[in-house]
């Protein structure tokens, strides 16, 4: 089966080396995406060498058949290998998971009896902790997201990145599914609260750390990542059914 992009050397043998030499900016971009969303004991180190390993492993698994450029199948593998070194070694703390789900059951609660997206004073009632309290268990919450790595099932997260690489064979009923979670996502974003809706938009589509979300703010990096934690809760809560 035709392959893409490979290099020849000279004698007309392909070079996976140089193939992988090429796209390894493309690891430390991608491991410097996925490390600004962790906690600090995460190191970018750690995640460009599994990074690596998921380069290579996408250069001698690519065939142009899948239907799919080979910087996107790559991407997938970089980031698999990369949530896989981060389950590995188990990256989020037991207590900043507990404390996280605490927070979305609460939440969950509250929009259940008021119908509405609770205020950060009720869901600390809720708790039964104060205000200052529940913005410590927001800030342990850093590193949350609104997929766990123990929410995707016994089989990793491989099948699941391997169901947005295209492919002739698509599950039409996945599709369908996937299209769904889109839209209820979309709509749940669009229900938060403005300044955690903003949060999310400046974080996820324009790329921006907390410290810079912070000055536009004019809020401390420490009230972004409460605002953060919030929102995942919030979604994690509403898209609990999913």
């Amino acid at each position: 089966m035709k392959r893409e992009a490979f290099v020849y050397s000279a004698q007309g043998r392909v070079d996976s080396h140089d193939q992988v030499r090429q796209y390894l900016p493309l690891v430390r971009r991608i491991a410097q995406q996925l490390i600004a969303r962790l906690p600090a004991n995460v190191e970018l180190d750690d995640m460009v060498q599994a990074g690596v390993m998921g380069l290579i492993d996408a250069v001698s698994r690519f065939e142009e058949s899948q239907g799919v450029a080979f910087e996107a199948f790559a991407t997938s593998r970089i980031r698999g290998a990369m949530l896989d070194e981060l389950r590995a070694g188990d990256w989020l703390p037991r207590s900043a998971r507990k404390s996280q789900r605490a927070i979305e059951g609460a939440v969950q609660r509250l929009e259940g009896r008021l119908k509405r997206a609770p205020t950060e004073s009720e869901i600390a009632r809720e708790l039964g902790i104060s205000i200052n309290d529940y913005q410590r268990m927001l800030n342990d919450a850093r590193g949350a997201q609104l997929v766990h790595l123990d929410d995707l099932g016994p089989d990793g997260d491989e099948d699941y990145l391997e169901r947005h690489i295209a492919d002739e064979g698509g599950n039409p009923q996945a599709l369908l599914q996937d299209k769904r979670f889109r839209v209820a996502l979309a709509a749940a974003i669009d229900d938060l609260p403005e300044r955690e809706k903003l949060v999310m938009s400046l974080y996820y589509e324009q790329d921006m750390n907390l410290k810079e979300i912070g000055a536009v703010l004019g809020v401390t990096e420490s009230r972004v990542c409460q605002l953060h934690s919030q929102a995942v809760a919030r979604l994690r809560a509403r898209l609990r059914n999913w």
